[in-house]
Parts: structure tokens; sequence; C-alpha cells
């Protein structure tokens, strides 16, 4: 799936509060100013799971800067590569535009060893990404 252009990925889950930041953080640690990378959810919660940026903060990625955000067409539409996680039917389709549908546990309500383990599965699924749109991983 190489590219001249930048590849642009979209995170997408439900509440854009957990699984799609938890992959946010993680791409855009490893792959830095290469890959645009975004998140979006289809009903967004009004802030990131707290749980969430504990797990992450304790590998050294800070997602506190991030904010829970509505997906749109064109967001979808302007995308490389569009990465559901649990959002069903309510994410859109567009023809030309890759889609990968991660199977991962909500971890809303979740204890932080949960969250550890979705944080860890999900930190796999980035890193055979980066190497689907040609990235090398910076770490």
């Amino acid at each position: 799936m190489p590219s001249e252009r930048k590849p642009s990925v979209l995170f997408v889950c439900v509440h854009n509060a957990g699984r799609s930041q938890i992959a946010q953080g993680f791409l855009t640690h490893l792959a830095g100013d290469r890959v645009e990378v975004r998140s979006a959810g289809t009903a967004p919660a009004d802030a990131i799971n707290p749980v969430a940026i504990e797990a992450m903060a304790e590998i050294g990625i800070d997602i506190t800067d991030q904010a829970p955000r509505i997906l749109t067409p064109d967001t979808v539409e302007s995308s490389t590569v569009v990465v559901t996680m649990g959002c069903g039917d309510a994410c859109p389709y567009f023809p030309g535009i890759t889609y990968r549908d991660w199977k991962l546990d909500d971890p809303a309500g979740k204890d932080i060893d949960t969250v550890r383990a979705i944080r860890d599965h999900i930190q796999t699924h980035v890193r055979r990404l980066l190497t689907e749109v040609g990235v090398d991983p910076t770490t």
C-alpha cells in the first residue's frame, strides 16, 4: 500500500475516547510526521477515558492533548486507511479507501490491567499497519 503521498490514517470507534485515542497516540509516537494521524467517533464522549490516559502514560506516551471528535464523511474520504474499532454500520464507506476492522475490547469501564492488555494489542496492530503503509517505526 505504500504510495507517493504521505499516508493518512483515521482511527474510528464509537466514543473516540479509548481504543482510537490509544491507536492515534501509538501511531503518532511511532511515525512522527511521516503519517497524518486522526481519530474520530460516531458518538464522541466528552473526554478521553482516564484509564486509557494512565495506561499510555505508563509507557511514556501522553494523549492528554487529544480530544474526542465527531466522525464526518469528509474525514473518512480524505484518508488513505480507515481503521474501525467497533463502530459497525455507523462508519461511512467510500470506494478507493482502504479499510481495516480491528476486533478490540472497549476499555470503557475496565480496570487498568484490562486496559493495559488492550493497549498492548493495539500497539501490535499499529506496528503492523505502519509496515502496510511503508513507514518504519522510529522506536
